[in-house]
């Protein structure tokens, strides 16, 4: 008998991890505008971040509407600037 291989595909994005104040993490996908969630710890928040991207790819394929695809040249710096005293 054969076994069935279930192929499946696989996105990856940039997101954006800010600490809050009162504790915890906000996290934003650039890529997928409007796409941000948050968890009280940086497993939490990342678990909650996969989650978060995985339903709006699903909504846009219900919509039919276009998945973006990040190309893999995204570059995250942080810039220093002077600044006057």
């Amino acid at each position: 008998m054969k076994k069935k291989i279930l192929q499946r595909n696989v996105l990856s994005y940039t997101t954006v991890f800010e600490p809050e104040e009162e504790g915890g993490y906000t996290v934003h996908v650039p890529s997928l505008p409007g796409c941000i969630t948050q968890g009280d710890t940086f497993e939490e928040a990342q678990k909650n971040a996969q989650e978060a991207i995985a339903l709006y790819v699903e909504v846009l394929k219900e919509r039919r509407e276009e998945i973006p695809v990040e190309s893999g040249g995204t570059i995250v710096s942080r810039i220093s600037t002077p600044f006057p005293a």
